[in-house]
């Protein structure tokens, strides 16, 4: 589904609009985004009210015996939770910066129209729910750090076709992202409250405000584009250096420190 006009403008064309004409062209840009939108967030809003007056199981932890009641900064002691929030904090930001720059790359990088690029993107969003359920399907027959270092290292290899290709190559590396990012989430989130025993909630609280990532390294690579003359290739460099932090924590990161 392609929720903007279609209509895509060159910045010489837009230059050259009278304008009212360029005005209008951003008005009905905007204007077209509105009710899905409207509908996303009112859905959102009764899922909220419904789980406010929900009543949801406690969720008990195992504790470990000789340690202390877990508190919000004492779990940061365990090693491989530190590493784990920090492969969160690049993982998420690697997700939004792949997913937000896509229909730009998609026109510069692979030279689609934004229509086509978009229709792109839905194929990348499948591909993500698509390598969800079969990541699943793998973890039966692998561990979940071997399978997540395999998915980074293919990510790894897919983002440096996309800076240093042309062409469909690109947008098909990227595309083929959203399979291979599927599972990092949930199994970075997995490893990092592995064996923490009481730590598990406020470590997991660590492991969610992570996410913020995903505001922060966009941010990064929009001002990389700009410095290197919107080349929005070399702004994909962001999401390579992420992928490789999360490759070094599923080889070494995700280990628990035995006293």
């Amino acid at each position: 589904l392609f929720i903007l006009s279609g209509k895509s403008h060159t910045q010489e064309e837009l230059a050259a609009m009278p304008d009212t004409t360029r005005t209008a062209y951003f008005l009905e840009e905007a204007a077209s985004v509105k009710m899905p939108y409207i509908v996303l967030g009112s859905v959102l809003v009764v899922i909220a009210v419904i789980f406010y007056f929900s009543r949801l199981p406690e969720v008990k932890t195992k504790s470990i015996d000789g340690e202390a009641k877990g508190t919000f900064f004492g779990a940061l002691r365990h090693k491989h939770l530190r590493w784990a929030v920090v492969a969160q904090f690049f993982y998420v930001g690697a997700q939004v910066c792949v997913t937000s720059f896509f229909i730009r790359m998609a026109q510069q990088g692979g030279g689609f129209d934004e229509k086509t690029a978009a229709y792109y993107l839905a194929i990348y969003g499948f591909l993500f729910t698509v390598g969800r359920f079969a990541g699943t399907a793998l973890l039966q027959f692998i561990s979940s750090n071997k399978l997540l270092a395999i998915y980074a290292v293919v990510s790894i290899l897919l983002s440096m076709v996309a800076i240093f290709g042309s062409g469909a190559y690109v947008v098909y590396a990227l595309g083929a992202l959203g399979f291979f990012m599927s599972i990092m989430f949930p199994t970075i989130f997995g490893l990092g409250i592995q064996g923490i025993g009481d730590d598990t909630k406020p470590g997991s609280s660590w492991l969610i405000m992570s996410i913020v990532g995903g505001a922060i390294l966009p941010y990064g690579m929009g001002s990389l584009i700009d410095h290197y003359g919107d080349n929005i290739q070399i702004g994909y460099s962001i999401p390579l250096v992420c992928y490789l932090v999360i490759l070094f924590f599923a080889v070494k990161g995700y280990k628990i420190a035995h006293k």
